[in-house]
């Protein structure tokens, strides 16, 4: 059969790491063997501090929503576009990326009393900010970045990424984010969680959440890989 042309050194060798792997479980090394990993968070930087601006500035993929008060026929949620722009009734595009809130609503309040409102009162509100995302990655089926709306909860975000991969643990799952101006971290448990005997923590913008590999997962998940290779080698022997 064309299987057995496989050189019975390369097989195993393939045993030879299968075995390794194994070993590797029971010692159970690696971030999962952490205990000391603290169980909470302290609050993250604003963004305004955390980007090193007195205040936030809009940028490119910012979802705003523009209220022109007593019109609600020019109220808009609007998207600034890859050119820093929105789209507004009436006055087409209007700059925005770089703009503060205030100077934005200064902005389009100038434009519409340029020719069609007597001192209109625009207020504009960030609904998404650009800056505002949550990266996953570890042992999660769809690693990635994905923005934050309103909010998003750390159950919420491992939802987006299609939940855990067959090694995951799920009882280390780790997030990263920057408070007082440095790293810090924590460890959770997912299933304490799901079960509701933890709460379930508030992820914020820049927040890194990474799901740490179960060892004993792993090794029978390359042992299942390695079985067929394993057993022509035994009929070798």
């Amino acid at each position: 059969m064309q299987v057995l042309e496989f050189p019975v050194s390369i097989l195993i060798r393939l045993a030879a790491c299968t075995a390794v792997l194994l070993l590797s479980a029971c010692a159970g090394g690696g971030i999962a063997s952490r205990g000391d990993a603290p169980t909470d968070l302290p609050p993250a930087d604003p963004v305004a501090e955390a980007v090193g601006r007195p205040e936030y500035r809009i940028g490119p993929s910012d979802l705003l929503a523009v209220t022109v008060f007593q019109i609600e026929d020019l109220d808009r949620e609007v998207r600034v576009n890859n050119n820093g722009e929105v789209s507004l009734p009436l006055v087409g595009a209007v700059a925005a990326a770089g703009r503060t809130v205030d100077q934005l609503e200064d902005d389009i309040a100038k434009k519409y009393a340029e020719k069609y409102l007597q001192d209109p009162q625009v207020t504009v509100f960030v609904k998404e900010f650009a800056s505002q995302r949550v990266t996953v990655g570890g042992s999660v089926e769809k690693p990635g970045i994905y923005p934050i709306t309103s909010s998003m909860t750390l159950l919420q975000a491992l939802s987006l990424a299609g939940g855990f991969d067959d090694v995951a643990s799920h009882s280390n799952v780790f997030v990263f984010r920057t408070s007082g101006g440095k790293r810090v971290y924590a460890r959770f448990d997912v299933s304490a969680i799901e079960a509701g005997s933890l709460a379930d923590p508030e992820l914020t913008g820049e927040d890194v959440v990474v799901v740490d590999t179960s060892n004993g997962r792993a090794a029978l998940q390359n042992l299942i890989r390695l079985a067929p290779f394993i057993a022509v080698w035994r009929a070798y022997r």
